[in-house]
């Protein structure tokens, strides 16, 4: 008797156990992922241009960030504009210099104070310009003494202009706070141009996706049918369109940050003659790992949007009613 009762737990404990609801989603999952890209492979021409019209359309603004960002940069380095130039009179000499330049230390709006003699201006001016032989024939030196100022905080430079203009020491004071405004000015407005673009852009992406997936689903509605009148959620009819969409983003996002990398390479030689005929050793950045990831994220992003409308659209309205 009590074997025959053993048996069956025998059996039962010997039987392999029902998978757990995160093996279930999981296997899932990585089943619309395989699925997905195998129904991306089988049309190569239809996703090349999908992925081609995406990434074409993302690599514009992203390389129109790209140059903002580098003129940014560029424009940082020309915060000298800044810097207010106080010629002194040609009357002040090197002891009463040092004594004013101390004097403007200690006001609370200035950061520092260059004093420049002539001496040091006439030797810079000969070594930039080459002209040393022409400046020897000069006799004297016609250079003032120079003090450069760099106000302290992030604006309010008016006032410590005007002041300084009214020094009894200063025969001429030059800033040119307007034009570092200006430039200020257009960077911020090519910054809000590109987010713009960036916007359309990234919209129409998404609708080359959704009008591709929508294609797809056109052609699998019967199949889509049969599964709804099966019982199927919207949730596991949705999930392998939603992966199709994500695969065209990976392909877009690379394509255009392989654009992006053709584009550096093709400007950086003549970007570099150009620096250097200017003196400068400035050079052209593209993106590093972590934004090369944000871009492919966002790629991602834009076509499981594209996806995810389309797909609830068609689901909507093709939902089984009860009669």
């Amino acid at each position: 008797m009590n074997s025959d009762a053993a048996e069956p737990a025998a059996r039962n404990s010997s039987a392999p156990a029902a998978p757990s609801r995160l093996r279930v989603w999981f296997d899932q999952h990585l089943h619309s992922i395989v699925f997905s890209l195998g129904r991306a492979l089988r049309k190569p021409w239809a996703t090349l241009l999908t992925v081609a019209v995406m990434g074409m359309a993302l690599a514009l603004p992203l390389g129109l960030s790209i140059v903002m960002d580098n003129l940014n940069q560029f424009a940082g380095s020309v915060q000298q504009s800044r810097e207010i130039n106080v010629f002194l009179k040609m009357d002040v000499d090197a002891a009463a210099a040092a004594k004013l330049a101390d004097t403007l230390r200690g006001r609370g709006d200035v950061a520092t104070v260059e004093l420049r003699t002539p001496e040091q201006a006439l030797a810079a001016f000969r070594e930039s310009s080459g002209l040393g032989e022409a400046i020897d024939a000069l006799g004297d030196n016609p250079l003032p003494t120079l003090l450069i100022v760099t106000p302290a905080g992030d604006g309010g430079d008016a006032a410590l202009v005007a002041a300084l203009e009214a020094l009894p020491q200063a025969d001429l004071v030059q800033h040119d706070a307007v034009w570092r405004q200006r430039l200020d000015a257009w960077l911020a407005f090519g910054q809000r141009v590109v987010q713009v673009l960036a916007v359309l852009l990234g919209l129409g992406a998404a609708l080359v996706v959704g009008n591709t997936v929508r294609l797809d689903i056109q052609a699998r509605r019967e199949e889509i049918g049969v599964l709804q009148l099966l019982g199927a959620s919207d949730g596991f009819i949705r999930r392998p369109f939603l992966y199709l969409g994500a695969w065209y983003g990976v392909g877009a996002g690379l394509l255009a940050l392989g654009l992006i990398a053709a584009a550096g390479l093709a400007l950086r030689e003549p970007l570099a003659a150009l620096s250097a005929s200017y003196a400068s050793q400035f050079s052209l950045q593209g993106l590093d790992a972590l934004h090369s990831g944000l871009v492919l994220l966002g790629t991602v992003l834009l076509g499981w949007i594209g996806s995810w409308t389309v797909t609830g659209h068609f689901l909507r309205q093709t939902r089984p009613t009860e009669t």
